[in-house]
């Protein structure tokens, strides 16, 4: 009986322990899909001056030299899932474009998104790792681009999309795609040209530099928006876990008490039988 109290003891042990390593995970998660958020709001003030500014040049005559390029091939960034403990989380994103990536070039950023397409038989053309803290998406970005700009100049793509998971209030994670190459003009908005511009660029130009950095700025946006969404989803499956946790750990303590409660009726039992045969032995004959 004291050994399986012994082994409750140690299970109860080690799930406790196994609870706090939940709770810690979970809690660095919530910090860190709260920090990208935080940092989404400057990318985004970015990205629309940026677009401010290429809506302009457009209304100015420059020419977006991406519309005359001969068709090639499509290009799908997917922002996957870095490690795991986060359910399915890359599984939706590669549903979400499961009937394209035949005709596609992927280039596919999250170590365990990787993983999950390869056991898929997804051969991916570009693989990155997403950064452990959000203050690395520029770089993913940069190194991004430079990926891209490599195809481009190839005329192996010719389009550019990006595929990501963001959670929406109300609605939970969602997976979203967004048109990044070529620049649709309709997307950016119309301004007032009565006061050009001081250019120290001919327009054309500025617009091949404009478009570089609105790329760059989407590009970081839909990498926090996915770094966020990951985290998310880690502390959505933490929190599983550590009612998963609770339950177990009530069900343990329950079953010590009733394993504590049979020992000490033991050995109540064993003491009251030691005396009734002390007494016994010890009538006369």
């Amino acid at each position: 009986m004291t050994g399986r109290l012994a082994e409750v003891g140690a299970r109860i042990e080690g799930i406790t322990q196994l609870g706090a390593v939940v709770n810690a995970m979970r809690g660095i998660a919530a910090a860190r899909a709260q920090r990208a958020r935080s940092q989404l709001a400057a990318v985004d003030s970015y990205a629309a001056t940026i677009a401010r500014a290429i809506g302009r040049m457009l209304a100015a005559g420059a020419a977006d030299s991406g519309a005359r390029r001969p068709r090639a091939r499509p290009a799908v960034v997917l922002f996957c899932a870095e490690q795991g403990f986060a359910g399915a989380f890359s599984e939706r994103i590669l549903d979400a474009v499961a009937g394209e990536l035949a005709g596609a070039a992927l280039f596919l950023v999250g170590s365990r998104g990787q993983a999950i397409a390869a056991e898929r038989g997804i051969a991916a053309g570009w693989t990155c790792a997403m950064p452990a803290h959000s203050e690395g998406v520029p770089r993913l970005a940069q190194r991004i681009s430079e990926a891209l700009y490599a195809r481009l100049a190839g005329g192996d793509i010719d389009r550019l999309d990006a595929v990501y998971a963001c959670r929406h209030p109300g609605h939970g994670v969602v997976v979203e795609r967004r048109a990044l190459l070529p620049l649709d003009p309709a997307h950016f908005r119309a301004v007032d040209t009565a006061a050009p511009a001081l250019l120290n660029l001919a327009a054309d130009a500025l617009l091949v530099g404009l478009t570089g950095d609105y790329l760059h700025a989407e590009l970081c946006r839909a990498a926090l928006h996915g770094f966020a969404a990951e985290n998310d989803a880690r502390m959505e499956a933490m929190a599983a876990a550590h009612g998963q946790i609770e339950r177990r750990l009530t069900e343990l303590q329950g079953t010590q008490r009733i394993v504590r409660q049979q020992e000490i009726t033991a050995e109540i039992i064993e003491l009251a039988a030691g005396e009734s045969a002390s007494r016994h032995d010890g009538r006369p004959g």
